[in-house]
């Protein structure tokens, strides 16, 4: 046999592989078994004593709860800010991507870097920051009183803070998948003659669609549970700038438990409905 011939590996050989590759079953059934338990500990637990203690009184106690003016107030006020932050954001992030993926200029790595800031700083720095520069002693705050303009302790401000903390997500789920895709088919719609909004909606867009649902999902699921940077910037005004989330902070400082956990069922149903749409999103991109 020379050195260039083929090396059959033989039937003992190849088992011996075979059986060196594959774990024993024992540990296999370990390893499922610690991620179950953590998963009961840290998601399946939590949830269930939400739900208990959310029922614990009866549901004449969680329908009172839950239809409470202030929790009607916070739960209008946080579909408000997420109607209002998710479409801005969709835009900035459908911009920001094309601009990172389609062209080359100067400052591209600082744009890239301003996107990942919320992923890197604090949420609560982050409302500070806005309260620095809208607050009664910040920046601007002695000109926004003259005016009679109200951003810090009111929706405007609630509204900035929810922005700064969620904008990376439909860009960031873009990027890759952009950069992925490369600009073949584009530059191919160019040589046929289309141009502008023709190319984005009729080659881009179709190509990006499930990659943007899933980053519209994630940004409207931090934006409904942003508590941070939130916290900081409405004052706590009861039926004026608390959410949900700062809702149920301060029913359950005041020792409404039930209460407390009956709001907290609400933010459980939305995140369970935000998880489902995630997981289908995730499903139709992956065929």
């Amino acid at each position: 046999m020379t050195g260039n011939d083929p090396v059959i590996a033989s039937p003992a050989h190849s088992g011996s592989i075979s059986t060196a590759a594959t774990e024993p079953r024992w540990a296999k059934w370990l390893l499922i078994g610690m991620a179950g338990l953590v998963l009961l500990w840290l998601i399946v637990l939590p949830l269930v004593i939400v739900l208990t203690e959310a029922l614990k009184k009866g549901w004449s106690v969680y329908a009172a709860a839950l239809t409470d003016p202030d929790a009607m107030s916070a739960l209008k006020l946080t579909l408000l800010v997420a109607l209002i932050t998710v479409p801005l954001n969709t835009v900035f992030g459908v911009i920001a991507a094309w601009a990172v993926t389609k062209f080359k200029f100067r400052g591209k790595g600082i744009l890239i870097t301003l996107i990942d800031l919320p992923f890197a700083v604090s949420p609560v720095i982050g409302g500070l920051i806005y309260v620095l520069v809208f607050g009664a002693h910040g920046w601007f705050g002695p000109w926004l009183d003259a005016h009679n303009i109200k951003i810090i302790f009111a929706v405007p401000g609630i509204v900035l803070a929810t922005l700064f903390i969620t904008f990376p997500f439909v860009a960031r789920e873009l990027i890759p998948l952009m950069e992925d895709q490369g600009q073949q088919e584009e530059e191919a719609a160019v040589t046929l003659g289309a141009r502008g909004w023709t190319i984005f909606f009729k080659v881009t867009l179709p190509n990006i669609k499930w990659g943007l649902l899933y980053g519209i999902i994630l940004c409207n699921a931090r934006a409904m549970g942003e508590f941070g940077a939130v916290s900081v910037v409405s004052g706590h005004i009861r039926g004026e700038t608390n959410t949900l989330p700062l809702h149920v902070e301060i029913l359950y400082n005041e020792y409404q438990f039930s209460a407390s956990f009956a709001v907290a069922s609400l933010l459980l149903l939305l995140a369970m409905v935000t998880l489902l749409l995630k997981s289908w999103f995730t499903r139709k991109d992956a065929h």
